[in-house]
């Protein structure tokens, strides 16, 4: 059996034999008085990624209406007739998992697109896509998924969600090792990329990237292909974000944070998915997927790209 103690900056993970430790409060609220005073067999000490917005995200447009609240652990992007807001990380990653909480839009949406990525800088940049169409009441959500490297995108795939995106925060993640992207919903994964370089199909591996994040009009393309017009008397619109976390490769002055760490600390630059994540994906591509680029003769005429036709 685990326990878990959380302190304000990290936690702390001790099996049934543990370490005399004093702590003062628990996650349940409890009072937790002294540990058994058994040798430690087991002890992980992890830093929490979890950020707070104030230290980690700089809200860089919108004038005003892009907001930090309750002391960083809530942000929220609006957008009204005159314009959207958007925000992006301090930081910039060179692989990593990046987690966050996002509450879409709710009600009448359509024409609203609010995205969530990774990009690089540069004309020939590099990108990984979570975006988020909105739609008229009572419709789903679209998520809309892109993989860019060197500035050549065409890789997308949509999807609808399993459940209502507006009611309350779901976590959204991009995990981006070496070895392939994986896109996943509440941990489920919903697309996986692979690094298929062998074959000639180019891979972002060389570029960090920061993590961005806007509210925006886009009613001439998002909803029925621009049919569907935003409506400005539901303005203004709003997104909330929550539990912004990067377990990820800090890059600075052209070096890696992981350049001095072990493999084992950062377990996310090999994963893989396992048997149950697989089936998992497969659930989700058949039961919830709306467009895939591979599976679009129409628009490839003279052949898939290599990727679609890989083993």
């Amino acid at each position: 059996m685990y326990y878990h103690i959380w302190t304000p900056s990290f936690f702390l993970f001790y099996g049934s034999s543990c370490l005399q430790l004093r702590f003062t409060q628990c996650p349940d609220g409890n009072t937790l008085h002294e540990a058994s005073k058994q040798p430690l067999s087991t002890l992980f000490v992890i830093l929490a990624s979890a950020a707070n917005f104030n230290q980690d995200i700089d809200v860089t447009w919108g004038d005003g209406r892009g907001k930090i609240l309750e002391n960083g652990n809530l942000l929220t992007l609006t957008l009204d007739k005159f314009s959207g807001s958007g925000f992006q990380s301090k930081n910039q990653y060179l692989f990593g998992k990046i987690d966050m909480n996002i509450k879409l839009v709710a009600g009448n949406s359509a024409g609203t697109v609010t995205t969530y990525y990774l990009r690089s800088e540069g004309s020939t940049w590099d990108e990984i896509d979570f975006e988020f169409l909105g739609n008229l009441s009572g419709d789903p959500y679209i998520v809309h998924t892109n993989v860019y490297t060197q500035g050549k995108g065409d890789k997308e795939q949509q999807f609808y969600l399993w459940f209502d995106p507006t009611k309350d925060f779901h976590t959204y993640s991009l995990l981006w090792n070496p070895q392939r992207i994986i896109f996943s919903v509440d941990g489920t994964p919903i697309r996986e990329f692979k690094n298929l370089e062998s074959t000639g199909v180019a891979f972002p591996k060389n570029q960090p990237m920061r993590v961005y994040s806007s509210l925006w009009n886009a009613d001439d393309w998002a909803t029925r292909g621009g049919l569907v017009k935003t409506d400005w008397s539901k303005a203004p619109f709003t997104a909330a974000y929550r539990n912004y976390k990067a377990d990820a490769c800090v890059w600075s002055s052209g070096k890696s944070s992981c350049s001095s760490t072990s493999p084992s600390q950062n377990s996310w630059l090999s994963q893989e998915l396992d048997i149950t994540s697989q089936e998992r994906l497969k659930w989700v591509q058949k039961n919830y997927m709306i467009y895939n680029y591979c599976t679009d003769t129409k628009r490839f005429p003279r052949g898939l790209p290599k990727e679609c036709t890989a083993p």
